[in-house]
């Protein structure tokens, strides 16, 4: 896609969108046989419905049908929300991934090397992650700025609620050893 239409597109697409009170997370133009597909990827901090999805497109695609932007070609407009495997690039989506597992490729300035966390809180500047214990060790907290961050997606936990249980039991079970060694 061009950047003329990229631009064109965004600038005829991301009031609509924002007009939902949802940012414009990436707009593509792929070929699709003689077809093309137009991909318009949102998302916002309580998710996306499939009915918000269905009411963009509907809008979107009267207002490509009233302007040249997409050309003659025919295409297949796509609205939707990102997918699990997208790339976490802005503070906005860490501070969607809070609670869940990530896994970050680190910045050479941070040491370089692979962390797998748990997103506690992000701000503008960083996120403060909670790094598994190895061996039976408390789980330790760490705070990485933005710039330490090479790359991240969020992992897949199948069984997030049976971690999450055997998490709560140990920190009751710590909580419990810490009152016997104080009494």
């Amino acid at each position: 896609m061009s950047t003329t239409q990229s631009e064109r597109l965004r600038g005829l697409l991301e009031p609509l969108v924002t007009a939902r009170g949802l940012d414009l997370e990436e707009i593509a133009v792929t070929p699709a046989g003689r077809r093309r597909v137009l991909r318009v990827v949102v998302d916002s901090d309580e998710g996306v419905q499939l009915d918000t999805c269905a009411e963009l497109s509907r809008e979107a695609s009267q207002a490509l049908d009233e302007t040249d932007v997409m050309g003659g070609a025919p295409y297949v407009l796509e609205v939707t929300s990102p997918g699990t495997d997208r790339p976490l690039t802005e503070p906005r989506h860490y501070r969607r991934a809070v609670g869940r597992l990530i896994r970050a490729q680190l910045a050479e300035e941070a040491g370089g090397g692979e962390l797998v966390a748990r997103v506690g809180a992000a701000d503008e500047d960083g996120v403060d992650v909670e790094v598994p214990g190895v061996k039976g060790r408390r789980a330790t907290a760490r705070r990485l700025a933005y710039t330490e961050i090479a790359r991240a997606r969020v992992e897949i936990e199948f069984n997030r609620k049976a971690a999450e249980k055997a998490e709560k039991a140990r920190q009751a079970a710590a909580s419990d050893e810490e009152s016997q060694e104080e009494a």
